[in-house]
């Protein structure tokens, strides 16, 4: 199979990439709007999403109530709603730009997917070989790159809705890329100080910050979340602005932008703008597990290559780069849930921030912060590698 996809045209092969991007994506940011409202219920204490069902599944004893109590048609309905709802265009926008600024928006989202690692296999060697559509060894350099650029797509909605309200969420989502940026971006610097070290080959992909957290002994299998607390905790504060997650969500802040940026919008290309919210949060998530919680070692001091190990003396199927593949990718995808669990978890308790106490924590301790975490560590691995 591998072959027969590698023997395909490039143009065919690009085809398929961007077909497996978007069918995995926006499935995901349809059961990530479902889960949301789910997590909320069980937060508050009320019963949440559980009236939707499909009416020959009704009839199936006992089944048919336990799938309607899960809520999992409500999906089906948001996306059917989404795609037929009446898409009105209001008169007094700027029409070209206005319908421009979603598609915008999903560009980004669908293109950082492509350079982050979800997964693993053992060659014949016994050497892991990341799973990824675009293998870069500027894998963070892309992903920084290219999401930076999400934020053009709600200063043009806001901009071309022609209306105040939106206009204010388009700047405050401007200033607070900006403000966070930097901390985000000083954070990652002393996770590859440590991995590019003297004598190796330099680079900025994810596999190699993800064999770094595969070694031997107590600081090589160390996850970076425990080496490099401070870093982490700064990468997933600024990822949260980044997102524009509450209680960082200026840009369509309700009490006073009544919806921000995307006010004038509705339907299809409203669902849009958070369809592409979710796929950010999802590979931030995705970033966030490579960077500090191993990526897809199961376990701190456990690499994904011990575990094939053991499981190999029960059955050899386990040494199958297929099984091998499928269960690096589950483990990976269970660091991610569990992170945007807390994306939803965190929304759900924590109140809001204001504006200026948005620009004051981004400025004014984060930014501080990161730079004193940089010195402190670019020290610290200069000491130790000498």
């Amino acid at each position: 199979m591998i072959e027969f996809y590698t023997n395909l045209h490039p143009v065919v092969q690009g085809v398929l990439k961007g077909l497996a991007v978007i069918m995995v994506i926006f499935p995901i940011g349809g059961a990530c709007s479902m889960a949301e409202r789910k997590v909320s219920a069980w937060i508050q204490g009320r019963p949440g999403p559980n009236r939707a069902i499909v009416p020959w599944i009704a009839w199936v004893p006992l089944v048919g109530p336990f799938l309607q109590r899960l809520g999992l048609f409500h999906v089906m309905a948001d996306g059917g709603k989404m795609l037929f709802k009446e898409d009105a265009l209001p008169g007094h926008v700027n029409k070209f730009y206005f319908v421009l600024a979603p598609i915008i928006a999903m560009i980004p989202a669908l293109t950082t997917v492509t350079a982050v690692p979800f997964g693993a296999y053992l060659d014949q060697a016994g050497k892991v070989i990341p799973l990824a559509l675009a293998n870069v060894d500027i894998g963070m350099l892309a992903v920084f790159a290219v999401s930076s650029l999400g934020v053009y797509s709600l200063i043009l909605a806001g901009w071309a809705s022609n209306s105040k309200y939106p206009f204010l969420g388009g700047v405050r989502a401007s200033a607070q890329l900006i403000s966070y940026e930097l901390s985000m971006t000083l954070s990652v610097v002393p996770v590859f100080l440590w991995v590019n070290a003297p004598g190796r080959e330099a680079t900025l992909g994810f596999a190699r910050v993800v064999e770094f957290q595969s070694q031997t002994g107590f600081l090589g299998g160390m996850w970076f979340v425990f080496l490099m607390p401070v870093s982490a905790f700064i990468f997933i504060t600024a990822l949260f602005a980044e997102t524009n997650r509450q209680p960082f969500d200026m840009p369509e802040s309700e009490a006073d932008l009544v919806g921000g940026f995307h006010t004038e919008y509705g339907a299809f290309k409203w669902g849009l703008f958070f369809v592409a919210e979710y796929a950010h949060m999802l590979i931030g998530s995705g970033v966030f597990t490579l960077l500090f919680l191993g990526g897809w070692n199961p376990l701190p001091w456990i690499p994904l290559a011990q575990v094939v190990e053991w499981l190999s003396a029960l059955t050899p199927l386990a040494a199958h780069p297929l099984f091998v593949g499928v269960l690096s990718i589950g483990i990976f995808l269970g660091k991610v849930i569990a992170l945007i669990f807390v994306f939803m978890w965190v929304r759900w308790t924590v109140p809001r921030f204001r504006y200026d106490q948005v620009m004051e924590i981004g400025w004014k301790k984060l930014l501080p912060l990161s730079i004193a975490n940089l010195i402190f560590y670019a020290v610290a691995i200069a000491l130790i590698q000498k």
